[in-house]
């Protein structure tokens, strides 16, 4: 599938995940969408910006945040899951 090409529910879910707060400092939405895996979509993470990209505290940065809390991606994941579902 070309990552680039994004059906009406690939943006629908893309968009419900932005709208969550963050899975790892719970700040509040919106949120990106962190691709756990470049173009699978539904593997996205909400993530705030720091925790996104924050130089010191993201994932694509130190990933003191992750590191504090003990957390994976696939964590982070479980939490952006879950949230979904009980929305």
């Amino acid at each position: 599938m070309n990552s680039k090409h994004l059906t009406a529910s690939d943006r629908e879910h893309l968009a419900k995940v932005k709208s969550l707060c963050c899975s790892v400092c719970d700040a509040p939405g919106p949120s990106d969408a962190h691709h756990a895996d470049q173009g699978l979509h539904y593997t996205c993470i909400a993530l705030c910006k720091d925790c996104h990209q924050g130089p010191v505290m993201g994932w694509h940065g130190q990933k003191r945040a992750w590191l504090i809390r003990k957390f994976t991606e696939l964590d982070a994941l479980n939490v952006t899951i879950k949230r979904l579902m009980t929305q």
